[in-house]
């Protein structure tokens, strides 16, 4: 494999969600996407194809079942093969996994044992469903070599159907695919063995480290597999942890996992096999990509969503651009979020993903331009315009950043300063001027603007309750450690208010949420919020759905639900005012003016930068 890649950088197989009227096939969104960051890598791997109708993960995914496919598949390669970059083909049965939602799909597995987090009760495969389950495999794989494809990508992990056969918390059988490992071994290495003998490309395997799971698979299990999979031929293995059903977390590598433990999962691996081992798990920075090969000498590195954030990520590592890497936060919202909302993939902070924005462009006639408020949308804004060759001004009162400097204060929620920290620095490089003082409409019109953007984000709503004169905000993130072993009650059970709830969980707090709708955590990213509730039962919040406060009387907070019956809740402490925000626009001038972020509406982080990177293309 060293002598087939120009370098270690492989990008990793990112589920787009992009297909067009459910067709499984390759379009110009996978095709754009893919040509803005194949350049610079070794390698890059599809989206994981389905390689049958039935077994499809998500309605918009690319699929390898039907020749059909092999036409646009080959796009994909073509396009990968003229910046000198493989292309691997990464091939997949979901099992149990399959979608429940999606009409015709059909659920097999080792035995019949459903998914943890939902779903259909598969059926436990006979010799019938097997050998039929390795002739797709086959054929999936001579597609893929019809279509140029430099290697196959085989799932043997995350909990799809041969990890189903691995694990002894799927694998329930008493035949001789149970029981011992080396039982639990068979049918994925029969299909291995279907695969290389349909097809003369190489075949890397992608196997989890572990599941995380009491009963599931184990770092030892997993090195012996690699040694045998090592032994059947396979040319590298692909080095993940977690199981879609079990650990989702760990799945995604969302940023409530610790960052570094599979590359301490893919060393042991590596120790003990001959082969190469890709390394994988937010590899994010230049510092990460040091570590990676001083510490645990990794030949290979496995970039995913770092490549979504920012397309460039590769050039600026090997120093072929001398500009600050866009960071992953990696928090899911916009990939994973997307995806599952049947968007496609898109990214918090990085616009260009999955909209048709045109390139920035110089601008014919450069402009002095204001931007009033310097957070995450103004600093957008502001670098984009200047990009465009326009003068540009930021104005803010307090600090770069805005209310995102709250944002990374919850618990397990650092990554998120990054974003903060990549604005700033790009301010610096394109020396965009930065006003520390609160601007008003004489202020703007006596310096000469030809244009204005106001991001001046939003405000707290303060709900007309009685009684309610001493409360605190989000500002409480910034010095939670005041609030100790205290009954608080937090009023507003949406995004803030929940974040604000679990970090006073950390400081031994009682904790009473209040939301009058019928449910709290509207709006949260899934894993987040899965992830937050489970947090919460743990620690015995009390959760008040369909209820309003009406009344503050000294530690006493009185409350009214659906029906408009009162209760009472005694001897609170503290309480937290979190029931949304509303726009501020702090003034009106005759100059052009645009608005952004949260002050054109209150909406998440991904809006605002969008909107932002929108304005200055029209600008």
């Amino acid at each position: 494999m060293e002598k087939l890649l120009t370098n270690e950088f492989i990008m990793a197989p990112l589920k787009l969600g992009y297909c067009q009227d459910k067709d499984g096939k390759v379009n110009d969104r996978h095709l754009n996407f893919y040509q803005q960051r194949v350049k610079y890598l070794g390698a890059i791997i599809s989206e994981p194809f389905y390689i049958q109708a039935g077994l499809r993960e998500n309605p918009f995914q690319l699929g390898i079942d039907a020749d059909n496919k092999i036409e646009g598949i080959a796009k994909i390669a073509e396009l990968a093969h003229k910046s000198g970059t493989k292309f691997i083909a990464h091939i997949n049965h979901p099992g149990r996994m399959a979608n429940p939602n999606i009409p015709n799909n059909f659920y097999w597995s080792a035995s019949a044992v459903p998914c943890e987090n939902g779903g259909a009760v598969p059926t436990a495969m006979d010799e019938n469903m097997m050998s039929i389950t390795i002739d797709t495999f086959a054929q999936a794989a001579i597609r893929a070599q019809k279509a140029n494809a430099d290697f196959i990508e085989l799932q043997f992990g995350f909990g799809y159907l041969l990890s189903q056969f691995l694990s002894p918390q799927t694998n329930l059988r008493t035949d001789e695919y149970g029981g011992s490992f080396e039982n639990r071994m068979q049918f994925p290495l029969r299909v291995l063995k279907a695969i290389q003998q349909s097809v003369s490309i190489p075949i890397i395997a992608r196997v989890s480290a572990t599941d995380f799971q009491p009963n599931g698979i184990t770092i030892n299990e997993t090195i012996m597999l690699s040694q045998r999979l090592e032994k059947e031929g396979v040319v590298a293995i692909h080095i993940t942890a977690g199981s879609a059903c079990s650990a989702p977390a760990w799945f995604y590598q969302h940023m409530f996992t610790q960052k570094g433990k599979t590359w301490e999962l893919a060393a042991q691996i590596q120790n003990k096999v001959n082969i190469p081992v890709i390394f994988h798990g937010r590899i994010h920075s230049t510092d990460d990509i040091k570590l990676l090969k001083e510490k645990y000498k990794a030949q290979y590195l496995s970039i995913g969503r770092a490549l979504v954030a920012d397309e460039r990520f590769v050039a600026k590592a090997l120093g072929m651009a001398n500009e600050p890497i866009r960071p992953c936060l990696a928090c899911s919202e916009g990939c994973l979020g997307g995806v599952r909302a049947g968007k496609g993939l898109g990214c918090v902070v990085n616009p260009k993903v999955n909209n048709s924005f045109p390139e920035i462009q110089k601008a014919t006639k450069p402009k002095n331009i204001a931007v009033v408020g310097g957070g995450i949308a103004g600093m957008e804004a502001a670098i984009q315009l200047k990009a465009k060759g326009h003068q540009v001004t930021i104005y803010e009162k307090d600090k770069l950043g805005g209310q995102f400097l709250l944002a990374y204060l919850p618990s397990k929620k650092e990554s998120l300063i990054e974003i903060v920290d990549f604005y700033k620095k790009e301010i610096e490089r394109l020396k965009i001027t930065v006003e520390y003082k609160e601007a008003t409409s004489e202020l703007i019109e006596q310096q000469g603007f030809d244009e204005v953007v106001i991001a001046t984000g939003a405000k707290p709503l303060v709900p007309n309750i009685k009684g309610l004169t001493k409360y605190h905000w989000a500002e409480i993130l910034e010095k939670p450690y005041t609030i100790q072993n205290k009954k608080v009650i937090v009023i507003g059970g949406g995004l803030i208010g929940v974040e604000i709830a679990s970090k006073l969980l950390d400081y031994n707090n009682q904790i009473t949420i209040v939301e009058m709708l019928d449910e709290i955590a509207r709006g949260l990213e899934l894993i987040e919020r899965n992830m937050t509730l489970a947090k919460f039962k743990q620690n015995n919040v009390q959760i008040l759905i369909k209820h309003k406060v009406v009344e503050v009387n000294g530690t006493t907070v009185i409350l009214e639900n659906e029906n408009h019956q009162r209760v009472q809740i005694n001897d609170i402490d503290e309480i937290v005012v979190a029931v949304g925000m509303q726009s501020y626009k702090p003034f009106e001038t005759s100059i052009p003016t645009h608005f952004v972020g949260d002050a054109l509406k209150v909406a998440k982080a991904q809006e605002a930068i969008v909107e932002a990177y929108k304005i200055a293309t029209q600008i």
